[in-house]
């Protein structure tokens, strides 16, 4: 039923997969797989309890007749299922006129609109708009959808969320629109990037994918993925016996200027906790003596930091000095890996000579722009970012000629590749939304180079690292509200050393780990 590959499939795709596998399908075939996939999933959330009420919402097209079908095997199954249609029925497409014709035959009750708040419903099957939505949701189709998402219950979203667009995880229309709010969505032929960013993660909920069954050979090959540990698992390598400090390198955090030190001591506990060999913090303004929470660190004036011979984070509590700037200079014009954060990245956008020296750079480069920084990267408003994360992320890596993370729900990796690949992150929660959270990032990444690590799989495995950490805390109770960034970083130690070991142990033959 479902699809393992991690593939992300823009509309235009699904649309060529779609049509291909029509060419060798009899008609309705999709439809009925899609049906039956979306009734096995809903009996799977109500636990097979057959004594619940079920509501389908049925729209115009092709994915009211996905809900029509679904709710007539419910229906079969036992379940008791009322049916609304929200359009004429009669200008329903032909594979969804059929549908229709099943549920008329089928136990299925068909409710008006004032019906739906007289009854307790365990689950709403949501088959109003699909991946076609090209115009906001309005006027009574929005009240519909208001209503619904006051429901107490669970709502099945058939291919996405109402509302939703399927590539970029906006609401259609903006602050004009509307959509459902899903608990669950079970989305058809393959996975689409707008469930898993921007608003997507709010309103898709828990994604299953259902591949309805298609020849693997009609799936092209595609830009996008879901990041997961296989594309970044080469890089986990377990450490050598023979080896010492100096073999996993150096890394200096450039910044810290007058009362913004804490930032730059965040990156670099961060960056000395996921392996680091020797970490620095190169403060611009006075330098504290040692962190007597970390005094591994060493604390000195940036002058005194020889950015040749190490792997640099530059921007936390940098400040936008000319003593900023200049120190941002020399960085640039290092051979060195460098990751580019907050404050060095607002002076980058602010100066078309730094513009000039980051794009010229031949060693490993990163940038981490959250929307507003990316937005000022790029000359739009954050709102521009927001309603295309996919192509802010690959303007900004093609501009820049760096590996970009833009950072938010549903993170989004970069490369300066000529086919643009894409990598959006599934980790992470709202617990990652507050201070320092950025800085704990961006020294994770640091530390990964300073180890060896290739840019785009540091790229990968820190943002996957710094999503896992915030959830594994919140499964344990700390958070999300009130998580602290510094409580992320032995979570995230925690979570790399667990990789690495996964990725490493051999069981032999009776072993008593087998068990």
């Amino acid at each position: 039923m479902t699809n393992h590959r991690p593939a992300l499939y823009q509309v235009a795709e699904i649309r060529q997969i779609e049509q291909a596998a029509h060419a060798a399908l009899p008609s309705y075939f999709l439809m009925q797989r899609a049906g039956t996939a979306a009734a096995e999933y809903a009996r799977q959330l109500l636990d097979n309890h057959d004594d619940v009420a079920i509501l389908a919402l049925i729209g115009p097209g092709n994915n009211g007749g996905d809900a029509l079908e679904a709710a007539s095997q419910l229906a079969h199954y036992g379940l008791q299922v009322a049916i609304h249609l929200s359009s004429d029925s009669t200008q329903l497409p032909a594979d969804a006129q059929q549908a229709l014709q099943h549920a008329q035959g089928s136990p299925a009750t068909f409710i008006n609109r004032a019906a739906i708040g007289s009854r307790t419903w365990a689950l709403v099957i949501d088959g109003l708009f699909g991946i076609g939505l090209a115009r906001a949701i309005t006027g009574e189709m929005s009240d519909l959808i208001k209503q619904i998402n006051a429901l107490h219950c669970q709502v099945l979203a058939l291919d996405v969320p109402s509302g939703l667009h399927a590539d970029r995880g906006t609401i259609v229309g903006g602050n004009n629109g509307s959509s459902i709010r899903a608990t669950n969505t079970i989305t058809f032929i393959g996975d689409k990037p707008g469930l898993h960013t921007c608003d997507g993660r709010d309103y898709a909920g828990d994604v299953l994918v259902s591949d309805l069954a298609i020849d693997p050979q009609l799936f092209p090959s595609t830009a996008i993925q879901l990041n997961h540990v296989a594309l970044f698992s080469a890089a986990l390598q377990p450490r050598r016996h023979n080896s010492h400090k100096g073999s996993y390198g150096d890394v200096s955090i450039l910044g810290g200027a007058h009362g913004m030190v804490g930032a730059a001591i965040l990156a670099a506990r961060t960056a000395v906790n996921c392996g680091a060999g020797r970490v620095f913090v190169g403060c611009i303004s006075e330098a504290p003596a040692y962190d007597s929470t970390q005094p591994e660190l060493m604390c000195r004036l940036a002058a005194h930091i020889d950015f040749n011979s190490t792997t640099i984070v530059a921007g936390p509590g940098l400040g936008d000095s000319r003593t900023a700037h200049d120190f941002l200079a020399r960085a640039l014009a290092a051979h060195t890996p460098l990751v580019l954060d907050a404050d060095a990245l607002n002076l980058v956008s602010m100066e078309t000579g730094l513009q000039q020296k980051l794009i010229a750079r031949k060693a490993p480069t990163l940038l981490t722009p959250h929307p507003l920084e990316a937005a000022r990267l790029l000359g739009l408003t954050v709102q521009q970012v927001q309603a295309d994360r996919i192509a802010t992320a690959r303007a900004l890596a093609a501009k820049f000629n760096a590996t970009a993370i833009l950072k938010g729900s549903g993170t989004i990796i970069a490369a300066p590749t000529s086919n643009g690949s894409i990598v959006i992150n599934p980790t992470g929660n709202p617990a990652l939304a507050t201070a320092g959270s950025g800085d704990v990032l961006s020294g994770l990444c640091g530390a990964l180079l300073a180890q060896g690590w290739p840019v785009w799989e540091a790229a990968l495995a820190a943002v996957w690292l710094h999503g896992k950490a915030a959830d594994n805390l919140v499964r344990n109770g700390i958070g999300p509200i009130g998580l602290a960034a510094g409580e992320l970083i032995p979570a995230i130690r925690a979570a790399l050393n667990q990789l690495i070991l996964q990725q490493h142990t051999i069981i032999a033959p009776g072993d008593p780990l087998q068990s």
